[in-house]
């Protein structure tokens, strides 16, 4: 079974300096619906205006992914970390036992726009943790580069999650083919461009939610950035 989320179905939330889609509910955003899919619970995309960002917060016991797709996203937390994030950098934050945190964009004239991601983790009360790693174009172009998974297999970052998350380019010709265990669920995010998933056409910020499905075929990209993951049922 796979089901079609349109992008313009998802929650929108405009505060001035920042401007968010949700995926699934989110704050001033409720869908009984939409609660997550799987362990899958939040895909914001956040568009964060020059010299603005996310005050120190605090968060417990959730996978937190950071996907930039243009500009910088500074980034301190109650660790010790202070860094920015990069396009082609993959952000993953273990909130476990507590941790504090903010989130800038420091630019004086470009937008930070990016995707962040939560999972709920398999484990509560675990220490906090962090890690970032660069995955170039080169990696994901015409096939899906895992980004995140629950060894930190292929140079992935490492989830205390049931789950695994690939990234992958896809323009004219270039396919990919991933197999599914049907007992799995599975969720396809279209960053940007067009894709055909299992034959159904995709656009920019629309989703598929893929069930009791063995196999994922990506075709006729057109300047396609996607995101796939294999999640806990």
């Amino acid at each position: 079974m796979l089901t079609i989320r349109k992008s313009q179905d998802r929650g929108h939330a405009d505060h001035g300096w920042l401007r968010s889609d949700h995926s699934f509910s989110f704050a001033g955003y409720y869908d009984p619906q939409h609660m997550g899919w799987g362990n899958l619970r939040v895909i914001n995309e956040d568009r964060v205006a020059p010299g603005t960002g996310f005050a120190r917060h605090g968060h417990r016991d959730m996978e937190i992914i950071s996907y930039v797709l243009s500009g910088m996203l500074a980034h301190q937390d109650s660790m010790g970390n202070g860094t920015e994030i990069p396009p082609g950098d993959v952000q993953r934050m273990s909130a476990g036992s507590g941790v504090m945190h903010s989130e800038f964009n420091h630019a004086k004239d470009a937008v930070t726009h990016f995707l962040q991601i939560w999972i709920e983790p398999n484990q509560r009360g675990i220490a906090p943790g962090y890690e970032q790693r660069t995955f170039p174009e080169a990696d994901k172009r015409g096939r899906l580069r895992l980004v995140a998974s629950p060894d930190g297999a292929d140079g992935s970052v490492h989830l205390h999650a049931d789950a695994s998350l690939r990234a992958g380019l896809f323009d004219g010709a270039e396919s990919a083919t991933l197999p599914l265990d049907p007992a799995r669920k599975a969720y396809v995010h279209l960053i940007r461009g067009t894709l055909r998933v299992n034959g159904q056409q995709l656009e920019a910020g629309d989703a598929a939610k893929l069930a009791d499905e063995s196999s994922l075929t990506l075709t006729d990209g057109r300047d396609a950035e996607v995101l796939v993951f294999d999640l806990a049922a």
